[in-house]
């Protein structure tokens, strides 16, 4: 099939992966574990709630019996409950093919984590920043791994605040905050593959964006909730840049997927261009260190491969 057509067909054999994809108990989360679940992976849903991310694993089985889906919990909002689930994820797994960084909050009120960041930055980026180091010695360990960080057209609009990262100085904007935590997921995505390569590590870290999908990710945005019935792609279809991401054997480390049609809204994932804030070094970098200090989480293994 040419680029511009990227489906579920194009996803290989699975087997032998296991896979983790963080958020996916609903929208394009669920849909993304399915569909490596329904091409043999064993997929781990990482979600809040246990009663939804069980009904999630419920409802993948009855689509496709043989699925090899389990539930674990993971509140993205608290770095304690982040490094019990990696501890409980290594005591059960051997290996990590996949690591799916999907879970955001997006737009919601002034709200805090756990640790007292910003909900936005603290979930989309520090959450996952957490998530992936403490998991990062089984992800190097894997042969052909990946990490593929869930980034938004919204990153267009975001600018980085390193002093105030948490908006405890500034007036809140809730869309400058979401926008703010989609830029990190990239430049955490394009320094977590310089140190890969640095490392001489074989990981990769990629990003996808999924366009406008329909998803309850909007609840708090009334205007995106009307225009979802004229704009959204289905679910599905919103998980495939995602799943290009993590399954297509020509994709490259920083490499970004997005929709490929009307202004990456819609459409086939192809590679998609990002902002010059998102590759820019120096505050990736910075981003880095001050995401260490915040969760302490200093990504060892990254040293320790280099070492070897």
């Amino acid at each position: 099939m040419h680029d511009g057509k990227w489906t579920h067909a194009n996803i290989g054999d699975q087997s032998g992966k296991v896979a983790i994809v963080t958020g996916a108990n609903s929208g394009i989360g669920y849909e993304t574990a399915k569909a490596l679940a329904e091409k043999g992976a064993t997929v781990v849903l990482a979600c809040r709630s246990a009663e939804r991310g069980e009904g999630a694993v419920a409802r993948i089985r009855e689509a496709a019996p043989d699925a090899d889906v389990r539930f674990m919990a993971l509140d993205l909002a608290d770095l304690e409950e982040v490094a019990a689930f990696a501890d409980a994820f290594r005591e059960a797994f051997d290996r990590l093919d996949l690591l799916i960084n999907n879970a955001g909050v997006m737009m919601p009120p002034l709200t805090r984590t756990a640790q007292g960041f910003e909900l936005q930055i603290g979930v989309n980026h520090l959450g996952h920043f957490a998530l992936t180091g403490r998991l990062l010695e089984l992800v190097l360990a894997t042969p052909g791994a990946r990490v593929v960080t869930v980034s938004s057209i919204a990153h267009k609009q975001g600018k980085l605040d390193l002093a105030d990262l948490s908006w405890e100085t500034r007036s809140y904007g809730k869309v400058a905050a979401y926008a703010q935590s989609k830029l990190a997921n990239l430049l955490f995505t394009f320094e977590l593959q310089r140190r890969l390569e640095a490392a001489g590590a074989g990981a990769l870290a990629l990003a996808a964006h999924p366009g406008w999908t329909g998803t309850e990710l909007q609840r708090h945005v009334k205007l995106f909730e009307l225009a979802n019935h004229v704009f959204a792609m289905p679910q599905p279809q919103g998980a495939l840049p995602t799943l290009r991401a993590a399954t297509d054997p020509a994709a490259e480390g920083g490499d970004y997927y997005g929709p490929h049609a009307f202004f990456e809204w819609r459409g086939y994932p192809v590679k998609v261009g990002c902002t010059k804030a998102a590759r820019d070094e120096a505050d990736a970098a910075a981003l880095w260190e001050k995401s260490v200090a915040l969760t302490g989480v200093d990504f060892g293994a990254l040293a320790r491969a280099r070492a070897a």
